[in-house]
């Protein structure tokens, strides 16, 4: 990884933290947030995945106004640092572990 890679993986765990911490207190259910990249194809490569307890509770979060809520906060917060993500509904993934 080079060095311009390691900075912009930092920027990217903050911001995943940050609303990882903003989401745990709003779903249920919601257990954690990460993200996968390949740098040579960046920033179209970045990949998040919202991962919840159950099945149930992700349809639930689903079937609310969790999605649009947490995806406009993550593509709010990649853009405050300068990270545009192109097709946010293919960027982001809701998942049950």
């Amino acid at each position: 990884m080079r060095k311009t890679d390691k900075k912009i993986e930092n920027r990217i765990r903050s911001v995943l933290t940050e609303v990882c911490e903003d989401t745990l207190k709003g779903y249920d259910g919601f257990l954690w947030v990460t993200h996968t990249v390949n740098y040579s194809s960046f920033p179209q490569s970045l990949k998040i995945v919202c991962v919840f307890d159950t099945n149930q509770d992700r349809a639930n979060f689903l079937a609310g106004e969790g999605q649009l809520n947490v995806s406009t906060t993550i593509q709010k917060a990649f853009d405050q640092i300068g990270i545009q993500l192109k097709n946010v509904d293919k960027q982001i993934s809701y998942e049950h572990k």
